[in-house]
């Protein structure tokens, strides 16, 4: 069952989310219009791996103080994903199934970020994941907030 101090600690996480894409906004919306360059391409790496980081928080909360079960192995993260999208008997899906695919590439991307030198990303990849992930974190937001409404 959610306890207010579970919602509590979800919600202040959706909030550093917002803060992460207000923070950088300015960085996000100049990609929309152009190329950037190293660096501006460095710290939208870093807004991407935050924002996934963010959401495997969210996950977290869920799966240790709901669910008393977290994923373990090496493929933890993704069965942490998958264990999202699915209806348990102490609560309903956090997640749907379209959002966590969305989600996934954002998964993808954390690896990836983790284990590359920034001179080496490819911007054509960033960009595929940067122009709509303010539209998938509304997407997200809204699916977490009718779970957080079943309390």
């Amino acid at each position: 069952m959610l306890n207010e101090i579970i919602c509590n600690k979800i919600r202040s996480e959706m909030e550093s989310i917002d803060q992460l894409f207000q923070s950088y906004s300015e960085l996000l919306g100049n990609a929309k219009d152009c190329e950037p360059d190293l660096i501006s391409i460095t710290a939208i790496a870093s807004v991407l791996h935050s924002f996934y980081s963010g959401m495997e928080k969210i996950f977290l909360f869920v799966a240790k103080e709901v669910d008393t079960n977290v994923p373990i192995g090496s493929g933890w993260h993704k069965a942490l994903l998958t264990q999202m999208t699915e209806e348990t008997k102490t609560r309903k899906s956090v997640i749907s199934t379209e959002i966590a695919e969305k989600l996934n590439e954002y998964l993808g991307f954390r690896h990836v970020f983790r284990n590359i030198y920034c001179d080496l990303l490819d911007w054509s990849m960033l960009e595929k994941l940067i122009l709509p992930v303010e539209k998938i974190w509304t997407d997200v937001k809204t699916e977490i907030n009718l779970f957080l409404e079943t309390k």
